[in-house]
């Protein structure tokens, strides 16, 4: 593997400094006859797009060919860490594929019958079942569950929870005694208690939250993703409810409220990280659209950077740019703290110490 030399503005600490790749590890040690792919502009940590689902389509499940290139196009928007939110493909193989970006599973969602996007999710015929599947899940994925929290149910018309809450608890308990995190999509306000006493450590969306929950996760550290380029979505799902008033009624209203919502959890103090749920009706690549969100609805560009960038990866256990670091890193020609939009047009990829773009 060739050496490589990198000279730039290293964030987040704001200093010029020589880096140098070494069998694809960082050192802050000059290494002989490495070849200089970056000088002058800005070096990040790889960016993180912390809520996708690589090997899921628009019509459900897709074959590992097509998820790979999903992951390729995130890839190529400067995107080297995924944290898959439940994918019903094995994309394990995609994880040893050095030309991809590093990929964090939760394995499966796990739902109701007939409570989630069909195909997609292992549905439970009984919640009884729940503590075993959340072992069994965290058994193969990467340290991540993911249960889903609330969905419509058709016979009240609304949104609703799928589980008791004796029945969270245990689960949750169950994960953290195999070494997993759980994390949970949640729309509406209604499920949000259950989930978050129960031990969750994360939610998705979250645009149910109101201020007994936000105060308790930022009391707690349990961290929000909350995904707003898919919370635009929530109109025409309302439009498409034809015969869910309630639900309808329901989307329209947590969609309008949304942005103060998570301004909220980020004034707060909440650990807000950048998601865009990738996957489906979601394009891959869009990160930048995320991060430009967040810093809309209340986050300070440094923060916002930081929620997809040198924060989210400290979350999922991962180094900034540091000696002995994996080296992933990005560089970019403008200060992406002066204008998130550079982020767009990254200079120079780099994913375990080979150049990429």
């Amino acid at each position: 593997m060739t050496a490589l030399h990198l000279r730039g503005e290293v964030l987040p600490e704001g200093r010029t400094r020589d880096l140098w790749v070494r069998d694809g590890v960082l050192s802050t040690s000059p290494v002989p006859d490495a070849v200089t792919v970056f000088d002058g502009g800005y070096l990040l940590p790889g960016p993180v797009d912390a809520h996708c689902h690589v090997g899921v389509g628009e019509q459900g499940p897709v074959e590992l060919s097509e998820a790979a290139a999903q992951a390729e196009t995130d890839r190529d928007a400067g995107t080297l860490l995924l944290r898959d939110c439940g994918a019903p493909v094995d994309t394990r193989p995609l994880q040893e594929r050095a030309d991809l970006p590093r990929i964090v599973r939760a394995g499966r969602h796990l739902a109701r019958p007939k409570r989630y996007i069909p195909h997609l999710a292992e549905q439970l015929d009984d919640s009884e079942e729940l503590p075993s599947a959340v072992e069994r899940q965290a058994k193969s994925g990467d340290g991540w569950v993911k249960l889903v929290g609330d969905w419509i149910d058709r016979s009240v018309g609304d949104l609703a929870p799928l589980w008791p809450d004796e029945v969270l608890e245990r689960a949750i308990t169950a994960a953290h005694e195999h070494g997993a995190r759980v994390t949970a999509h949640v729309f509406g306000p209604d499920a949000l208690p259950g989930l978050l006493n129960a031990g969750i450590d994360c939610i998705e969306h979250g645009t149910g939250l109101d201020d007994a929950s936000i105060e308790l996760m930022a009391r707690r550290r349990v961290a929000l993703v909350p995904t707003l380029i898919n919370v635009e979505n929530f109109p025409s799902f309302a439009a498409a409810a034809t015969k869910y008033p309630d639900y309808a009624a329901q989307m329209d209203k947590l969609y309008r409220e949304s942005e103060r919502t998570v301004g909220k959890a980020i004034e707060a103090g909440v650990p807000v990280y950048a998601g865009t749920d990738a996957g489906g009706g979601i394009a891959h690549g869009r990160l930048v659209d995320e991060v430009i969100a967040l810093n809309r609805v209340g986050m300070s560009a440094e923060q916002a950077l930081a929620s997809a960038t040198w924060g989210a990866r400290s979350w999922l256990g991962f180094p900034d740019l540091e000696d002995g670091a994996v080296a992933d890193l990005v560089g970019y020609e403008a200060d992406p703290r002066g204008n998130l939009e550079a982020l767009r047009h990254p200079k120079r990829i780099v994913l375990r110490g080979r150049v990429v773009g």
